[in-house]
């Protein structure tokens, strides 16, 4: 299993110091929205992907935000399980993907996205 983060900017998601609060309301409701959309079994981000789902697994509980002037970043723990039969991890490949179901890098759901803000550390 490899794990990497996924890192990009929110613009119009408002950063409150409650979302850096695990335990507050606001941190967990945004939560469950992010899981939503990259995860492969909610077939909303991820599952459109030609990545093979077993292979790509957001992690829960492992979504962090941050104060980017006025807006909200997100860093996204994730793993990517090699299988013998399929795709090896390349971050690259994966960016380009993520890159595609975002719309260019514009849109995660009804978030909007800092085009520039997309990466991929792994």
């Amino acid at each position: 299993v490899k794990n990497f983060t996924l890192n990009f900017t929110i613009t119009n998601l408002q950063f409150t110091a409650d979302l850096q609060k695990p335990s507050s309301r606001r941190f967990k409701s945004t939560e469950k929205v992010m899981y939503h959309y990259v995860s492969p079994a909610n077939n909303a981000l991820l599952g459109h992907s030609s990545l093979s789902l077993s292979h790509l697994l957001p992690s829960p509980g492992h979504f962090a935000y941050f104060h980017n002037r006025d807006d909200t970043g997100v860093d996204a723990m994730c793993s990517y399980r090699d299988e013998p039969s399929g795709p090896k991890f390349n971050r690259t490949t994966i960016y380009h993907e993520l890159s595609k179901m975002t719309n260019g890098i514009t849109k995660l759901g009804h978030y909007s996205l800092n085009s520039q803000s997309l990466y991929v550390n792994g």
